[in-house]
């Protein structure tokens, strides 16, 4: 089991980490993972940040019924405990088991958490971030817009 400092239970926190944070998914399950922002500076009277990382687990009823829900989320909360001595204090992450992940195996759901995991750090970064990419994309108000070439989309003159 996981201790209480190390679990997340309040769904603003599974909102914040599931919106924001970094998105990985693999054959059985899908791994959220909000990574601290950098260091920052704490001001006086303020409280402590947390210290380790966090885990959340999320099991919806598509996965079987109360027996098998609760299997896989003690298996998840089984291989999950080691690996959140890896991440950087404040990481928070949540586990979404996919329905797949009834019918497998700790050494299968052992290996799509860490692919997902790894995949998941290795992200670029998180959906807002992407947002922003793409609109970097699209022309300012200065720009001209486009000529038309006097041609269709097969490039036959019209």
């Amino acid at each position: 089991m996981l201790a209480a400092a190390q679990r997340v239970r309040h769904r603003s926190d599974f909102s914040e980490i599931v919106r924001g944070g970094r998105r990985a998914g693999r054959g059985s399950l899908v791994v959220h993972l909000l990574l601290p922002p950098g260091p920052a500076v704490t001001e006086p009277g303020a409280a402590a940040p947390v210290q380790g990382a966090r885990a959340g687990f999320i099991v919806s009823k598509a996965v079987g019924n109360a027996v098998t829900r609760n299997t896989v989320r003690r298996r998840l909360r089984h291989l999950v405990r080691p690996r959140l001595a890896g991440l950087p204090a404040g990481a928070t992450m949540v586990v979404r088991a996919l329905p797949p992940a009834a019918g497998c195996s700790s050494a299968q759901l052992a290996t799509d958490l860490d692919a997902a995991l790894t995949a998941a750090r290795r992200s670029s970064g998180g959906r807002a971030q992407r947002r922003t990419t793409g609109a970097a994309r699209r022309p300012t108000a200065g720009t001209p817009p486009a000529t038309d070439s006097g041609r269709n989309r097969s490039g036959e003159a019209r």
